[in-house]
């Protein structure tokens, strides 16, 4: 993995970055970890991808997590967190606008916690992003099948894999999540493994890719 030297807005934002070189990229992935995890452990899916017209940024949660209580509990449980790293995303994506990466420039991409924090975003922040991958994760709350949120995410791509026997995330969750974004507009691709466990496999990392280099 090369490292890269961020400048400009986000020189001082704590990220941190590696793959191609920001006025060489054709895209920004930022990517979110999960809980326990740090940005040094996510932004191993540059190497993963190995796409070398990509930028990549990672930050650091608070203490390791995004928020404390389940996905699935009320919103309320997760409060002031919630807001917060929701809050942390809006200003790193501000950033790389900054840089040149608007909206159809950028992509989430998070596991686990930080799966379901991008799913989140995405679902709040119609016409943020490019696309949105999900590797382990739904949306945020004890609900998600029956959300306010209505506006359009036509034009928005999004991949969702997780196992079908995920110790941490219900596949209904996973399920319930494509068809709330799906009924918005946005491209979903949702797989449910057989395979037991809570990691990303090597066919999620090529839908991945697939995604990515369907971008632009």
């Amino acid at each position: 993995m090369s490292e890269i030297r961020l400048t400009g807005p986000l020189a001082e934002s704590g990220l941190l970055a590696a793959g191609s070189a920001p006025k060489d990229a054709r895209l920004a992935v930022v990517c979110i970890h999960g809980r326990g995890a740090s940005g040094a452990d996510i932004i191993g899916l540059s190497d993963a991808f190995g796409l070398p017209d990509v930028f990549y940024v990672a930050p650091d949660a608070p203490g390791g997590a995004w928020y404390p209580a389940p996905f699935t509990q009320p919103l309320s449980a997760n409060e002031p967190s919630l807001s917060n790293a929701l809050g942390r995303i809006g200003e790193i994506l501000a950033g790389l606008e900054a840089e040149g990466f608007g909206p159809e420039r950028t992509v989430l991409a998070g596991f686990s916690q930080g799966a379901c924090l991008s799913l989140e975003y995405l679902a709040r922040n119609a016409g943020s992003l490019a696309g949105v991958l999900g590797f382990s994760g739904g949306l945020i709350g004890p609900d998600a099948a029956n959300r306010p949120e209505t506006e359009s995410l036509a034009g928005t791509r999004v991949f969702l894999g997780c196992s079908r026997t995920d110790p941490f995330i219900p596949a209904l969750r996973v399920m319930e999540t494509e068809r709330h974004l799906a009924s918005r507009g946005a491209e979903v691709e949702a797989v449910l493994y057989p395979e037991p466990g809570h990691s990303i496999n090597a066919d999620e990392i090529a839908r991945a890719v697939a995604l990515l280099q369907a971008i632009g």
